[in-house]
């Protein structure tokens, strides 16, 4: 039990595409299966239970996380306050899941879920491997991020528009220039807006500051349009069979 929490942890780095993590991509999957293709007609209080758990890991999990840095003496205000968008997006999902706001449905689907989707695919534990406290907090944490909006979708029927499209990214660049601020006044490298991680990375090959910014954002616009493009082929299609006007 102490190697699980040990901050000084001399086992096996995080082995990306192992068994421990394909395990968790196959659970992962599974879910996500089941939410979509499934899960059918769940009742209200079946849906309430379900927001609630999922609101219950994501706050468990993260909150853990904060408390064990700051029970090792390692918690920082230069790296832990929750200015990252997926540390931003674990607490509004939270939020979101007993409010069932609609405004931040939008940003979990296309931020949350674009930006937790690499994380899961291609984690950041470090040297911390499974079963590590540290490797399960960041699969778990970011598996749920991508859950949530596909459940809201799937289950509770959201989905996003347009106009979510447009709202989300502008948002994002409003809230960069914010963190970019903050980041001056801290000494700080909240989204990477400063420097490139110290340790390997996509933005390795974007580019030198402040040019992988720019190539980060294209990419983002990619990965959001590309997590609406089945609501925009739903679209046509519908277009496509209404019927002509007399």
């Amino acid at each position: 039990m102490i190697e699980f929490f040990d901050p000084n942890y001399t086992g096996k780095p995080f082995e990306l595409y192992g068994t421990g993590h394909l395990i968790f991509l196959a659970i992962d999957i599974a879910i996500i299966l089941y939410l979509i293709f499934g899960w059918k007609n769940p009742s209200e209080k079946a849906k309430r239970n379900t927001r609630i758990l999922l609101a219950a890991i994501l706050f468990i999990w993260e909150s853990g996380y904060h408390v064990w840095n700051l029970a090792n003496g390692t918690w920082s205000p230069l790296e832990h306050i929750p200015l990252h968008a997926c540390s931003v997006m674990v607490w509004a999902s939270i939020i979101m899941l007993f409010t069932r706001s609609y405004r931040i449905y939008e940003f979990a689907y296309f931020l949350g879920m674009g930006g937790a989707m690499q994380a899961v695919l291609t984690p950041e534990a470090g040297v911390y491997g499974l079963p590590h406290f540290r490797a399960f907090q960041t699969l778990i944490v970011h598996s749920t991020l991508v859950i949530v909006p596909i459940y809201m979708s799937a289950i509770e029927g959201y989905r996003p528009t347009w106009k979510s499209f447009l709202r989300v990214a502008v948002g994002v660049n409003i809230y960069m220039v914010i963190v970019y601020f903050i980041n001056l006044a801290l000494g700080s490298n909240y989204m990477y807006l400063m420097h490139k991680p110290e340790t390997a990375s996509l933005m390795d090959v974007l580019g030198p500051w402040p040019w992988y910014i720019l190539s980060l954002e294209t990419l983002g616009f990619a990965i959001f349009f590309l997590l609406y493009l089945p609501y925009f082929i739903k679209d046509l299609q519908a277009k496509k069979q209404q019927p002509a006007p007399a």
